[in-house]
């Protein structure tokens, strides 16, 4: 359904070894660092950090002001078992290649979430016994790289089964039980009526175990839209599905409430324009939304050659644009001034002003070399003059030596 997963082979990852499964507290898990303010984990952009030539984050982060990554995607083992692995192929017991990204991040001052599931490839949720195990594999991504965030991506085609769903929810309450502090996402399809049917069942899911994440986001890409109108329309409605859902106000819907866009051309060809970001950034702002983000960092720059919405790539974003132009509404979300991007310009010295000299006189006589002020600027005799007044002209006495 979305985001070009087909691309998910996984680059190889050696080192450390497994951290253990108990909970423990993020803040104090191995390899953590301070916590960013929880409006840079909800404008995290996503970004494939072993997949889909990953861009350099600290180049983005000087380009942009960015300070937050959604890192994608955390899978069940391809060969089977219950154990977090990046795209299927890459045991995060064994991960160096992704800690080395995280740790770029961090010593510039940012961090990151990491985003578990995705469209396509195999879930914990659906192979991990119950909510305590698929808890149990998700803290061993927590613990390891020390995390304050987490994103529970659910979607095609884990969302349409009822146990994974269970089991991913229960996990997600389990773990957030167990770190407090911890900001958890759910992102889940969006359609112009807000989700459908798989997508309400979750949120009942979510309704029945009594949890409640700091957001649902909905991606309303993918589904026939067409341009901001039809997202924010999309928004509007799944505000009152989280509304007769959970029994909240509108306003506390709008609290809990997220959105997660693709940058560029979609994979149903659907065209997300710089413009677009904006409006629904101006939507998500004015309503007091939790979460803005979207898919993804890999895509945020032009295609090359241009292709002008030709095709869908996992790699750059198929419509006009600057590197990061897309990156730059989620620090705008964040309420940090993205860089301008154009040069500042170097101010013009301000000259000193000359003193003129003795004013021209029409009964003088001045010979090669003399020195006049006339009309606010000095003039310096050519050769024998008298009577002829100062004038910038080739054939002229005077030559013109500029304002005084």
């Amino acid at each position: 359904m979305r985001r070009l997963r087909a691309c998910l082979g996984a680059a190889a990852a050696v080192g450390l070894t497994a951290a253990g499964t108990t909970a423990l507290v993020a803040g104090h898990a191995s390899g953590a660092t301070a916590a960013l303010s929880n409006r840079w984990y909800a404008a995290a952009p996503y970004l494939m950090p072993l997949d889909n030539d990953p861009p350099d984050p600290a180049g983005i982060m000087d380009a942009t002001g960015l300070k937050a990554f959604q890192l994608a995607f955390v899978l069940a083992p391809s060969g089977g078992g219950c154990s977090p692995t990046w795209g299927g192929t890459a045991p995060v017991s064994s991960d160096t290649a992704v800690q080395s990204v995280i740790n770029t991040i961090r010593g510039k001052g940012g961090d990151v979430s990491v985003s578990i599931g995705g469209y396509g490839g195999t879930k914990l949720g659906q192979v991990c016994s119950d909510a305590a195990a698929t808890a149990a594999a998700y803290q061993q991504v927590i613990t390891k790289y020390g995390l304050h965030a987490i994103d529970f991506d659910l979607e095609e085609p884990e969302y349409e089964n009822t146990a994974a769903i269970k089991n991913e929810i229960g996990a997600a309450k389990i773990l957030q039980q167990n770190n407090p502090g911890l900001y958890v996402s759910v992102t889940t399809a969006g359609t112009a009526d807000g989700t459908g049917w798989f997508g309400k069942q979750m949120l009942l899911e979510a309704k029945s175990q009594g949890f409640t994440p700091n957001n649902f986001s909905i991606m309303p890409f993918d589904g026939g839209f067409n341009g901001a109108s039809s997202q924010t329309s999309a928004l509007t409605n799944f505000n009152a599905i989280l509304q007769s859902t959970f029994g909240w106000d509108q306003a506390t819907a709008y609290a809990h409430e997220g959105f997660s866009g693709m940058n560029g051309r979609s994979d149903s060809g659907e065209i997300f324009s710089q413009a677009d970001f904006q409006t629904v950034l101006d939507y998500a702002t004015s309503h007091n939304m939790d979460r803005f983000t979207f898919w993804s960092l890999n895509r945020d720059r032009q295609c090359t050659p241009p292709d002008n919405g030709g095709r869908t790539s996992g790699t750059c974003s198929s419509v006009a644009q600057n590197s990061w132009d897309f990156a730059k509404y989620s620090v705008k979300f964040a309420g940090a001034t993205p860089p301008d991007s154009t040069p500042t310009p170097t101010p013009t010295p301000t000259p000193t002003p000359t003193a003129c000299k003795t004013a021209w006189s029409s009964s003088a006589v001045y010979t090669a070399g003399d020195e006049v002020s006339y009309n606010k600027h000095n003039w310096k005799a050519k050769w024998w003059t008298q009577n002829e007044t100062p004038a910038a002209t080739d054939w002229g006495p005077w030559q013109d030596e500029g304002a005084c």
